[in-house]
């Protein structure tokens, strides 16, 4: 079998490098490298779709876009043939955590790549909350390394709640300013300690501060449903962006106070279908709304795609195809002050490209990146080489002992034969969690489960310094029926290891065994190990290849559906159980967490 060619990451030149040979290509006096003929160009700029359209390329830039490129094809120039099919702009995701994908930088690229997604901005605060600083480095540096535009957020709140959990790390006002000097840092990752922006908080104040001095974008993330007085506050501390709303009312409240409404579609969180509505019912201007993913598991991109996913499902919700892919495009590109990079197929910008077939359904032919093909009829043609992640990177899962199914017993209080517990309940499809409250029975002085109802148990261990300590609660809405425990050592944001089971010794044992790997998911039921996907990287990404996590995680979900869990991506629900910044009530080392008052109360009601 031949060998496919590898990737070079060499970006073009600069604009201002390479005008004059775009000017002499444009005009005919020299050869373009590409020109492709007779497509219908989705022109995101106009708001138009122009047949008969040729684009020819030079230096990885378009250098015409017309009704006729014959005058810049030479003996050296490489033509195809549109056949009448539409030419769009490459796909950006404008928010998105690598992590989530269980897979490193290159791995998501090279799932990705054929969806047609060629510009993504990543905000790497799992890896931040891990190994600090150091970490978002080693991310920076492997984006670099890709051949599409991986642009890089710098992670704003590690923690993310001061007070309420402790992350492996803390980064610094000194080191957002730091990062700002990096190559490819676009701005500030979302700011999730609202309280302390409407607060004042020295450290966001400050944060912020350095990324607009530095000319860069601050991203947001405003999870309360207040739209009142500490909105308001929020929005005056600088955030430019925010993709945590989940109603239309909250699309239309931050297009208002001049921030982009980021709409996004992951795995889990489905936050598109409603708040779409400000545009195709309210009427609000669709250039104030970006698509994002925010959060996509190996399965479903594999499986399922990336941006042209969420742009096929914008499409279905009543958008014009040419508006949804405006909102994946050019948009994005304005937000981040890339308009004359990325976003369009327009003279002067990178040459990244899509042929399609069906716009509405978004069925990509070829994937164009910096003038090169990189995928055809959603293969990948090209190889991108492994990054080497170094060893100060893995072994971070230190528990300090070994479990045993006693660190999960939850005493009652004195006498008690039953108690009333707060419960953590998960919504599906949505990041926020309802606090709810259940009478559970006591037996042999420990508070006892109750699967009839759907409430078991959820513990988070430490697992960055080796304490041994366990925080115990309860979670309804897995439907788990049998015997069994899942324990992950993604555990957004601080990222210790979070078990739900209904047995306790099966709950050590999944806790055990990511000591044992260095950190993934694991399920095990009456003590035998049924799923396993390692991610050896911070306890956070596989070094394995994408298609390879993806089988994995499958086998994890079929697992969990046989123990009785029927949400839909119950994994990524799971791993958002610890969020402290997300309402309504979480679980973190400190405790029990009421995200609505941001303050620790006990389970017992």
């Amino acid at each position: 079998m031949a060998k496919k060619p590898s990737a070079h990451a060499t970006k073009p030149k600069p604009w201002t490098e390479m005008a004059t040979h775009l000017v002499d290509v444009a005009m005919g006096r020299k050869p373009a490298d590409l020109v492709v003929r007779n497509g219908r160009w989705v022109n995101v700029h106009s708001g138009e779709i122009i047949a008969g359209t040729d684009i020819a390329i030079a230096g990885g830039r378009f250098a015409y876009c017309g009704p006729n490129a014959s005058h810049a094809i030479g003996q050296g120039t490489k033509v195809v043939d549109a056949g009448g099919r539409y030419l769009v702009p490459g796909l950006c995701d404008a928010h998105m955590h690598v992590e989530s994908g269980m897979v490193t930088v290159t791995e998501f690229c090279r799932a990705v790549i054929p969806h047609g997604t060629t510009s993504m901005f990543i905000d790497p605060h799992e890896i931040a909350n891990v190994l600090g600083l150091p970490g978002v480095r080693l991310m920076h540096d492997e984006a670099v390394a890709m051949p599409i535009n991986v642009h890089v957020q710098m992670p704003s709140c590690v923690p993310s709640a001061p007070g309420l959990e402790h992350a492996g790390a803390e980064l610094t006002v000194a080191d957002v300013a730091e990062a700002m000097t990096w190559e490819n840092i676009i701005g500030l990752g979302e700011v999730m300690n609202f309280p302390g922006v409407v607060a004042n908080d020295p450290v966001m104040s400050g944060e912020i501060a350095a990324t607009v001095k530095a000319g860069k974008t601050v991203g947001g993330h405003y999870a309360s449903r207040d739209l009142g007085l500490p909105f308001h506050g929020y929005v005056a501390g600088g955030p430019e962006d925010d993709h945590e709303g989940t109603r239309a009312e909250d699309a239309i409240a931050r297009v208002r106070q001049g921030m982009k409404a980021m709409l996004r579609l992951g795995s889990a969180w489905y936050d598109v279908a409603l708040q779409i509505k400000a545009v195709t019912e309210s009427g609000i201007d669709p250039r104030n709304f970006i698509l994002c993913t925010d959060d996509s598991h190996s399965g479903t991109l594999v499986q399922e795609g990336h941006m042209d996913r969420v742009v096929r499902h914008a499409i279905q919700q009543g958008l014009k195809p040419v508006t949804a892919i405006q909102m994946a495009t050019l948009n994005t590109a304005q937000h981040f002050k890339l308009e004359r990079e990325i976003g369009s197929i327009a003279p002067g910008r990178l040459a990244d490209l899509l042929i399609v077939s069906d716009l509405a359904a978004m069925t990509i032919d070829e994937v164009y990146a910096r003038g090169v093909r990189l995928a055809k009829g959603g293969k990948l043609e090209i190889d991108i080489p492994a990054y080497d992640y170094p060893r100060t990177a893995k072994n971070t899962v230190k528990l300090g002992k070994k479990l045993k199914a006693g660190d999960f017993d939850i005493a009652a209080p004195k006498g008690a034969n039953e108690v009333r517990v707060r419960v953590i309940g998960v919504i599906e499809n949505q990041a926020p969690t309802r606090a709810l409250e259940a009478d559970l029975p006591v037996e042999d002085g420990l508070v006892a489960m109750d699967r009839r109802n759907d409430i078991c148990q959820i513990a988070l261990v430490e697992r960055h310094r080796g304490t041994g300590g366990v925080t115990n609660a309860f979670v309804s809405g897995f439907g788990y029926m049998g015997d069994c425990a899942m324990a992950s050592s993604v555990a957004h944001d601080a990222h210790h290891i979070i078990c739900v089971g209904t047995n306790k010794q099966d709950m050590a044992l999944a806790v055990n065994r990511l000591g044992e790997v260095g950190g993934g998911v694991v399920l095990f039921s009456k003590g035998k190990e049924l799923a396993l996907v390692e991610m050896p990287i911070a306890g956070l990404m596989s070094d394995e290849r994408a298609e390879i996590v993806a089988a994995k995680a499958e086998k994890l979900t079929e697992a969990m559906r046989k123990m009785g869990c029927s949400l839909n991506n119950a994994y990524m629900q799971h791993s958002l159980l610890a969020l402290v910044v997300i309402p309504e009530l979480r679980i973190s080392d400190v405790g029990l967490i009421d995200v609505t008052t941001f303050q620790k109360v006990d389970l017992f009601v």
